[in-house]
């Protein structure tokens, strides 16, 4: 009986599975009858004035805000030295969120949630290419994360264009590899490769968040090493599986009479990562490897993961005590967002 209940389950996500890919299908052939152009506001009406380094940022939120922390994020991008051009898939902004953005943006961009967020990116890269068509830097990001928890010009930094041709913060080998999306920079070589404006002009309006992270996210990569172009991440994913940040805990850690909980669930977080190591199995890094990214100077924490926490990390509750010692104020912003966002469910 317990294997024929077995077989019931697997047949049901089998199932599941293969509706899921019928209806991004189907969401994809209904994406050629729509325009990709959803914008109902531009700000300024006329050409927006960007500097030579931009951030591109794409934002929703289903009240039309602008929450603090996302406010703080964008206020860090300029501070950095990038104009920012704000997208927002909202369908309208508050008149407090505008009258909050303009003093930090360069344009800002508010259209309909057509699309996700590779559409709204497509908008945004068409508007800055009227506006700035030669760029030094481009930085795409969006407000899927917390942060940053340390200033930014430090990390623009890093980003060596002698090194690759396209960074990312993280780089995961799900599905296929690829660099994640939150966060991603190029300057003029790839911005006017064939690779980066072909994928970008076949970017349609799809209603289908599994087909635009299976095709857009993990396409553009992948678009991009097939056109001759080189992909790199500021953290990669090998050097956060160094064999000493995922040692169990030892048995002298816990005490003789009572095994804390929180050191409990930091030993079995540990011996899952170790596990999929050695069965070479794909761990999404901003989830399953949040503290070794925290631990080496990533600015971030992703919102998914302290609302949802959909890939079931066990050791995630540490966050608190972690983002603290990190950057005190940011705890306070995350907090109060947490307070408007999470269900049955404590931070």
């Amino acid at each position: 009986m317990a294997g024929f209940g077995r077989m019931v389950r697997d047949g049901g996500r089998l199932a599941a599975l293969g509706a899921s890919r019928l209806g991004a299908w189907g969401a994809f052939g209904r994406a050629h009858l729509r325009s990709p152009w959803q914008a109902v506001l531009r700000w300024p009406e006329g050409k927006a004035e960007l500097g030579p380094r931009v951030a591109l940022f794409v934002h929703f939120d289903g009240a039309g805000a602008v929450r603090p922390h996302t406010l703080a994020y964008v206020e860090a991008l300029r501070a950095a030295g990038l104009s920012v051009l704000f997208v927002s898939n909202s369908g309208r902004l508050r008149p407090d969120a505008l009258d909050a953005l303009r003093p930090l943006c360069a344009g800002i961009i508010v259209r309909r949630n057509i699309g996700y967020d590779f559409a709204a990116m497509r908008e945004g890269l068409h508007a800055l290419s009227q506006s700035r068509p030669e760029l030094e830097l481009l930085v795409i990001a969006n407000d899927s994360v917390y942060g940053p928890l340390h200033p930014l010009a430090p990390v623009l930094e890093r980003i060596d264009f002698a090194q690759a041709d396209m960074w990312g913060a993280t780089e995961s080998w799900q599905r296929r590899y690829h660099l994640q999306s939150y966060f991603l920079a190029v300057g003029p070589k790839v911005l006017a490769s064939p690779a980066w404006l072909g994928f970008w002009n076949g970017v349609l309006p799809v209603q289908s968040k599994h087909f635009v992270v299976a095709r857009y996210e993990v396409g553009l990569t992948q678009a991009l090493l097939r056109g001759g172009l080189r992909c790199a991440a500021l953290w990669p994913y090998r050097s956060l599986l160094r064999e000493e940040d995922h040692r169990p805990v030892r048995e002298d850690d816990f005490s003789d009479n009572e095994r804390d909980p929180f050191l409990v669930l930091r030993d079995h977080h540990a011996r899952r990562v170790r596990s999929a190591f050695a069965h070479r199995a794909p761990l999404n890094p901003t989830a399953e490897l949040w503290r070794q990214l925290l631990d080496a100077g990533f600015p971030f924490i992703k919102r998914e993961l302290l609302r949802d926490n959909p890939a079931h990390v066990q050791d995630v509750a540490d966050w608190r005590e972690v983002v603290a010692t990190l950057n005190p104020s940011c705890l306070a912003l995350i907090e109060r967002d947490l307070q408007r966002v999470m269900k049955n469910r404590s931070p």
